[in-house]
């Protein structure tokens, strides 16, 4: 299946949860917190403006993207998690250098 967003969203893809803190214990699924970073998967094509054209949008398909713990929508597809968000609820983008 094939998720194409509208307008200013982004689909994105969450990492994964941490299954260990950085001192080695291991956490069960309860306390797993939600990551706040993710895979950028599709993008829409920007925001309608006033004028009749499209806003350019910030970030592309392959972006890392930092995000907010209650921001954009869950939804899972074949099996598979997914966050739809507005460009506005990304915080930034992690620059891997």
């Amino acid at each position: 299946m094939k998720l194409k967003p509208l307008d200013d969203r982004v689909v994105v893809k969450p990492n994964e949860a941490e299954e260990k803190t950085a001192g080695g214990i291991v956490l069960p699924d309860a306390a797993k917190e939600k990551p706040l970073q993710g895979k950028v998967i599709a993008v829409g094509p920007g925001k309608l403006l006033d004028s009749g054209k499209r806003g350019e949008m910030s970030v592309k398909k392959g972006d890392t993207v930092v995000f907010g713990k209650y921001g954009g929508s869950d939804i899972e597809i074949d099996g598979t998690e997914y966050k739809i968000l507005r460009e506005s609820e990304i915080l930034g983008i992690v620059d891997k250098k």
